[in-house]
């Protein structure tokens, strides 16, 4: 299958990644854009970029069929979904495929299944894949809920089968909390996703967050390259991910790679895919969900593996075999990303909006910024508020994180409050530099106080260090007497 154009259905730093990479295989390219990003500079990296809508992205980059008009009007021969927006829409990969557009991505079945967090438990049950101990089928009723949730144990977790982003989910401590937490988690659930579905299964006290990036093309070949540790956490939404793991063991990655490959395998995948894992204190694993796309998180993969994942996306899409198989992948170093948000660590990182004042990138070898801004935007309230992603390489993982203290010490940000100083606290901390941390490193050792005590400390140190070098001066230019 010939794709000489592709439509990008996303926009910032994925859509620019994205072009990038198509551009670099000889692929013409077309943005698509809100009237809030008509100056964003996806929509001048392209080769060719159409308004598709208003700000608000129901009413932008929502829009399937809209979006497929012009990917038809334009001659397109693919559509790349990013991740976010129509990434995970089975409707929207269906209509792709109705429409003889090749959706980058896998078949809408496999969106289907791994869509509902229910359906995707009951497709790899036949695989024996370990699962959290949980109901195997959504419930509403509380007096049923609650006698399961005896059986299993608490702590447990009540979880929004439609969910993600953390949302519709629930920790329950004891027995009395259960039907208030029950209702309020049905409630949410309702609001965010219309649906009001919801399972229980056991809550994994000091669990790690491990992830499983595969790939599969069409001709049966089914890979993995390693994992990713997204275990640095804010309401349940990763900000620090890093490959390869600091705990797995040779052996631990091979079953975990494996589990993932069967998981693929178990609703025919295509492309791209993530399989997460609990990881709990005894290294025990369970299978948790599986991503249908690419991730934000995908660079870390890429520089440990010396892979492209998007080019290995495309290629997979024409139909190609893939050409890498499982004894040629190796893991060559460590990597480290940072999610670089526009976001108030020491306001519970609320969404800081506001324009970019001053906006400069750190650069040197051994530093990556997949990035969507630049100098004198502003930042739009409508989209997830993340500006860029900075990820450094080193021959080892104290190399890499040694390496991102100093480029976010060179990222240089006015205007509004960024994660930055939470990167440069998370990668100071012992808990974190030892390895030993699970995904309540923020409730554990993290307070906006303890982030501008260190601040403060640090500002003493440079105007000390300033005052020093001011005497050093004042003797240099001192006359003679």
């Amino acid at each position: 299958m010939h794709i000489k154009k592709i439509l990008i259905a996303n926009r910032g730093e994925i859509a620019i990644r994205v072009m990038r990479t198509a551009k670099k295989m000889g692929i013409k390219t077309v943005a698509v854009y809100s009237t809030a990003d008509r100056n964003a500079p996806h929509v001048r990296f392209a080769d060719e970029a159409v308004l598709i809508g208003e700000a608000p992205s129901n009413k932008s980059y929502l829009l399937g069929d809209k979006i497929i008009e012009v990917a038809k009007k334009l001659g397109v021969d693919a559509i790349h979904p990013g991740y976010g927006f129509l990434s995970e829409n089975a409707n929207f990969a269906e209509s792709c495929e109705n429409n003889n557009i090749i959706f980058i991505g896998p078949k809408s079945k496999a969106i289907k299944i791994m869509g509902s967090k229910l359906a995707a438990k009951e497709a790899v049950k036949a695989y024996y894949i370990p699962m959290v101990p949980g109901t195997d089928k959504a419930i509403t009723d509380i007096p049923e809920a609650k006698q399961i949730a005896r059986q299993i144990g608490f702590p447990i977790l009540i979880k929004a089968s439609a969910g993600g982003g953390g949302k519709g989910m629930r920790i329950v401590e004891k027995e009395s909390e259960f039907e208030s937490q029950m209702n309020r988690a049905i409630s949410e659930a309702t609001s965010a996703f219309g649906d009001g579905a919801v399972f229980i299964e056991k809550y994994v006290t000091s669990p790690r967050h491990i992830e499983i990036q595969i790939m599969a093309d069409s001709h049966g070949n089914v890979v993995h390259l390693f994992e990713r540790e997204c275990s640095i956490q804010r309401r349940h939404q990763k900000v620090i991910e890093e490959a390869p793991s600091s705990v797995l063991t040779p052996e631990l990655r091979t079953k975990m790679g494996e589990a993932a490959i069967k998981v693929a395998k178990s609703c025919d995948y295509l492309g791209a895919g993530t399989v997460e894992f609990l990881l709990d204190d005894a290294h025990n694993f369970y299978f948790l969900e599986m991503n249908t796309r690419l991730q934000v998180e995908h660079p870390v993969t890429e520089w440990i593996t010396g892979t492209d994942l998007v080019e290995l996306q495309i290629r997979v899409a024409r139909g190609e075999i893939l050409p890498i198989n499982q004894e040629s992948l190796k893991i060559n170093g460590h990597a480290l990303e940072l999610r670089v948000y526009a976001e108030d660590p020491l306001n519970d990182f609320l969404p800081s909006v506001g324009n970019l004042k001053v906006y400069k990138l750190p650069e040197g070898k051994n530093i990556r910024v997949d990035n969507g801004f630049e100098q004198g935007m502003d930042i739009p309230i409508y989209y997830d508020p993340m500006l860029s992603k900075l990820i450094t390489y080193g021959k080892t993982r104290e190399e890499a994180i040694e390496l991102m203290i100093t480029a976010i010490q060179n990222y240089q940000i006015e205007g509004i409050q960024t994660t930055l100083p939470f990167g440069s606290f998370v990668c100071n901390h012992d808990a974190f530099r030892s390895g030993n941390f699970d995904t309540h490193f923020v409730k554990k050792y993290y307070s906006p106080e303890t982030l501008k005590s260190k601040q403060e400390e640090e500002a003493k140190i440079a105007a000390f260090v300033a005052v020093q070098q001011y005497l050093e001066d004042l003797k240099l230019v001192r006359l003679p007497s």
